[in-house]
Order: structure tokens, then C-alpha cells, then sequence
């Protein structure tokens, strides 16, 4: 257990967001969740400088640098403009949520080992079905199999939107 872990007893519905469409699904259904359960929201964006010509490491993410410190990168720049998606996303998905207490955290990391790392026993991880990378055509993607598999948690994989057949 970790030290943020052992201090943190209040349960919390913490979701996964990237920007994609599924992410707005999952931050829906757990802004909906949370309100249900009058429990805090914790919104987590993982994001990665990616060399994408590295070995494969972590959860089967394809970057193998866990941060862009690794290869010194100044990561001022993507970490402000992943701050900047989380918060266009909120406004966009949320806009003014006064009724439930949120909490925002952008981290530089794999995103299944971020989210599975920031959860305890009696949280709920909110994905969606599907990210931004991958193959449009699985069920699951990379990094909401990783989390069903390991975080230490339920964890609620909410489908992608309906398509309309235009």
C-alpha cells in the first residue's frame, strides 16, 4: 500500500478520460455514479511522451519509457496541454458540477498503470470500452483489459456511444 493509500479511507468513483468519445461515455456514467452514491469524482488523464520504437513495457502499453524524463524531455508543454483536454473535456461532458465534490489529476504515465496505481479496494474505476489507439475492432481496449485485470477494485467498462447511421 502506498502512502496516499493508506491515508485515503472515503471510497471514490475514479474515472479514466483520454478525449475520446468513449471517455466522454465513462465520465458521464461515473458523474451520474458518483452522484448516486454521494461520493467524490476523481477524473485521471494519464498521458506519455511515447518512443514509439522502444520495447514494449508495463501493461502492454507500446512506449517503453514509463515518463518522458526518461529520455529527458521537457514535459511542461504536454503536461499543460493535458490539463487543458481534461479541463475542455469536464466542461464539455460536466460543465458546472456544484453537487458533487471532484477532484482532477493529470499524470505522466502509462494509462493502465496510472489508473490501476490510484485506486484502493473501495473505489469504483470507471473506462471506457475504448480509447483513442489500438484496433478499432476489439470489444475492450489495451487499457481497459489492464484494468480489469488488475486493478484492486470493481471496475465498470461503460460501451462506446452508439454510432448514428447516417
Amino acid at each position: 500500500m502506498t502512502e496516499g493509500e493508506q491515508t485515503r479511507t472515503a471510497s471514490a468513483v475514479v474515472v479514466g478520460v483520454d478525449g475520446s468519445d468513449g471517455a466522454k461515455e465513462a465520465l458521464r456514467w461515473a458523474l451520474a455514479e458518483a452522484r448516486l452514491r454521494k461520493a467524490p469524482l476523481r477524473i485521471i488523464h494519464a498521458w506519455t511522451y511515447a518512443y514509439l520504437g522502444a520495447a514494449t513495457g508495463g501493461y502492454g502499453y507500446l512506449g517503453g519509457f514509463d515518463s518522458s524524463s526518461a529520455i529527458s524531455v521537457d514535459n511542461s508543454e504536454l503536461q499543460r496541454e493535458a490539463e487543458e483536454l481534461v479541463d475542455h473535456l469536464i466542461a464539455d461532458v460536466a460543465g458546472d458540477v456544484n453537487d458533487v465534490e471532484v477532484e482532477r489529476q493529470v499524470i505522466d504515465g502509462s494509462p493502465a498503470e496510472v489508473l490501476v496505481g490510484a485506486v484502493i479496494a473501495g473505489d469504483l474505476l470507471v473506462v471506457g470500452s475504448r480509447g483513442h489507439g489500438g484496433f478499432a475492432g476489439l470489444l475492450l481496449g489495451s487499457v481497459s483489459q489492464q484494468c480489469v485485470h488488475h486493478a484492486p477494485c470493481p471496475v465498470v467498462v461503460v460501451p462506446r456511444p452508439p454510432t448514428s447511421a447516417t
